[in-house]
């Protein structure tokens, strides 16, 4: 994470105090939801790795590919997933593509010599792997890495949640014309307005 658990947790019941304030529709959305909030897990391999999984595909879609593919490991690291080989991943639903994604991301950070400290750094250096683009690496930095100003637009949940909130049409611009007043804390509405799609949280 980039930030204490602890400072995060703060952090995040401010932010949700302060949306309120500034957005009654947005506020209405997280006063549904009291006590929960996103809790990252440090974890960058297995939230690009589950991002991968869920890229183009529902939540549920996404939840079933995961649930099999992690029976097949004894751990979700870079060197365990470097060992699965691609018949066996596609056996578990993926595309060739995300096979070969996910083939490529394990055995590139399991050369890392360290673990990127920064969401720029992060950015960067998951951007430079194959088949991870904004969106995944915007997945990351929610879920791993904690970043509290991120705001996925090319989200399609997220596009649906804002559309259904406030009224407007389903696109990116409509979701960064109304995420101008969540600043700096674009994350935290994102996943209130995730949270009020589905009967579960998202999870990365």
């Amino acid at each position: 994470m980039l930030i204490e658990p602890g400072t995060f947790a703060r952090t995040w019941w401010q932010a949700t105090e302060t949306l309120c304030r500034r957005d009654p529709r947005l506020g209405a959305v997280i006063e549904r939801y009291p006590g929960e909030r996103l809790e990252p897990h440090g974890d960058l391999f297995r939230s690009l790795m589950r991002a991968i999984v869920g890229q183009q595909i529902s939540v549920i879609a996404s939840e079933r590919i995961w649930d099999r593919l992690t029976r097949h490991l004894a751990a979700i690291t870079p060197r365990q997933v470097a060992r699965v080989d691609a018949d066996t991943m596609r056996g578990c639903g993926l595309t060739n593509n995300k096979a070969r994604s996910i083939a490529a991301a394990a055995g590139a950070m399991a050369a890392w010599q360290d673990t990127p400290s920064g969401s720029g750094e992060i950015r960067q250096r998951l951007l430079a792997l194959k088949g991870v683009g904004p969106w995944t690496v915007d997945m990351v930095l929610i879920f791993a890495a904690g970043e509290l100003d991120v705001l996925p637009v090319a989200d399609i949940g997220l596009q649906r949640a804002v559309a259904a909130v406030y009224g407007c049409e389903r696109s990116p611009d409509a979701v960064r014309s109304r995420a101008t007043a969540w600043r700096p804390w674009r994350t935290v509405a994102t996943w209130y307005l995730w949270r009020d799609l589905d009967p579960l949280p998202v999870a990365y």
